[in-house]
């Protein structure tokens, strides 16, 4: 079972990195999955800040919480070294050394009596903390 699943995630890599490679933005796949929920909300919250058509999801990772790694999530503009996505007309910006610890993982919203806001899904995540935005690989 293992072997299939390392299989699988290695044929996934190699896709994905022969795909960010590509200058053709719009024939991308996102390494991101964002859930109907994540997505409404998004949408929601672009809409309500009033931003610029240049502003975009940006999705990433950063060094630092209880667990090593902070997910990144946020708008923002379009840098050097960003991947461009487009995830059901949501522009997403993700860095492109970022894709490694980020491919394959799942962003969702929670509204509920329990928990509210953003949640991560991440196959890459070794551990992770109580908080929900920090991990480790």
């Amino acid at each position: 079972m293992l072997a299939n699943k390392s299989l699988h995630f290695s044929l996934y890599l190699t896709y994905y990195f022969e795909r960010i490679m590509s200058t053709d933005t719009a024939s991308l796949v996102a390494p991101v999955v964002l859930t109907e929920g994540a997505k409404k909300e998004i949408i929601k919250l672009m809409s309500q800040q009033e931003l610029g058509e240049e502003y975009g999801l940006r999705l990433g990772v950063e060094g630092g919480g209880c667990a090593g790694m902070n997910y990144i999530l946020g708008f923002d503009q379009k840098k050097d070294g960003d991947q461009e996505y487009l995830i059901d007309q949501i522009k997403v910006y993700m860095h492109k050394a970022h894709g490694l610890y980020l491919v394959g993982m799942q962003v969702d919203f929670q509204d509920g009596l329990n928990a509210r806001g953003f949640t991560f899904s991440n196959p890459n995540a070794s551990s992770t903390c109580g908080c929900g935005t920090s991990f480790s690989v």
